[in-house]
C-alpha cells in the first residue's frame, strides 16, 4: 500500500513538474539553438558546447563566455567573469532554501545544480502557493536542463549552415529575460524594485568595469526592497 502511494506521488510530481516546465522548455529551444550557433562561430565544437552546457548550465554566463572567447580573452578572465555573473544564483538559492529545510542533502545538491533564472521563477511561485514539493521542483529543473543541453548541441551542429547574425539570434537571451521580468511583476512593489534595479545597473555599468555591476545592482535593489517593504506597497 505504501509503495503504491509512493508511486502515485512520484507520478503526480512528474506530471506537475512537466506541466509547469513546458513553457520554459519551449523558450529554451530557440535560445539554446542561438547559443549553439554563436558558440560554433566562436570556434567551439558540438562536444565542447555540450560539455559547457552540462558543467556551466547558465545561459547568460555561457553567452558571455562565448563572446569573451570570440574576443580572445584569457581563460582566467572568462572563469572569473562567469563566476561573478553566476553569483546571482546565491540570491536565488537563498530565496528557495526556506522551502527546502527538510530535504535530504543528496536531493538538495541535485536540485541546486539545476537552478536557473527560469526554473527559480517557476519554483518560487509554486512553493509560495503551497501545492509544490521537491520532486516536482526537480522535474522542472532537470527537464529544462535536458532541453537546454540538447538545444545547444543542435545549435552547434547547425551553426555551420547559418550566417553569423542571422535571424537576430544574438537577441534571444535578452528576450527571455524580459519575459522573466514581466512574469515577476505581480504588484506595484515589484515594479518599483525592478525599476530601482534597472537604474542602479545602468549607473554601476558606467562606474564599475566588467559584469559585476549586475550582481551589485541586484543585491542592492533586493536589500532596498527588504528594508523598505512596508513603505513600498
Amino acid at each position: 500500500m505504501n509503495k503504491t502511494s509512493s508511486d502515485t506521488e512520484k507520478t503526480s510530481a512528474m506530471t506537475q513538474g512537466l506541466l509547469a516546465v513546458w513553457p520554459i522548455c519551449l523558450g529554451y529551444i530557440p535560445i539554446g539553438l542561438a547559443f549553439g550557433v554563436l558558440a560554433q562561430k566562436a570556434g567551439l565544437g558540438p562536444l565542447e558546447i555540450g560539455l559547457m552546457s552540462v558543467f556551466v548550465f547558465a545561459g547568460s554566463s555561457q553567452f558571455i563566455a562565448v563572446s569573451m572567447v570570440s574576443a580572445g580573452a584569457a581563460t582566467a578572465s572568462i572563469i572569473v567573469t562567469t563566476f561573478i555573473v553566476n553569483l546571482r544564483h546565491l540570491l536565488m538559492s537563498s530565496s528557495l532554501s526556506i522551502f527546502l529545510k527538510k530535504v535530504r542533502r543528496e536531493k538538495l545538491s541535485l536540485f541546486a545544480y539545476g537552478v536557473t533564472d527560469e526554473s527559480f521563477a517557476v519554483n518560487l511561485s509554486r512553493f509560495r502557493h503551497g501545492d509544490w514539493n521537491i520532486n516536482a521542483a526537480l522535474v522542472v529543473n532537470h527537464a529544462a536542463n535536458l532541453v537546454w543541453i540538447a538545444s545547444t548541441v543542435m545549435g552547434g551542429y547547425s551553426g555551420q549552415f547559418i550566417p553569423e547574425g542571422a535571424f537576430g539570434i544574438d537577441y534571444a537571451l535578452i528576450a527571455m529575460f524580459i519575459c522573466l521580468l514581466i512574469y515577476q511583476l505581480r504588484a506595484r512593489k515589484y515594479v518599483i524594485i525592478a525599476i530601482i534595479a534597472g537604474v542602479l545597473s545602468v549607473i554601476f555599468s558606467l562606474i564599475i568595469p566588467g559584469n559585476s555591476y549586475i550582481v551589485l545592482a541586484s543585491v542592492l535593489a533586493a536589500t532596498i526592497g527588504v528594508v523598505f517593504k512596508k513603505q513600498i506597497k
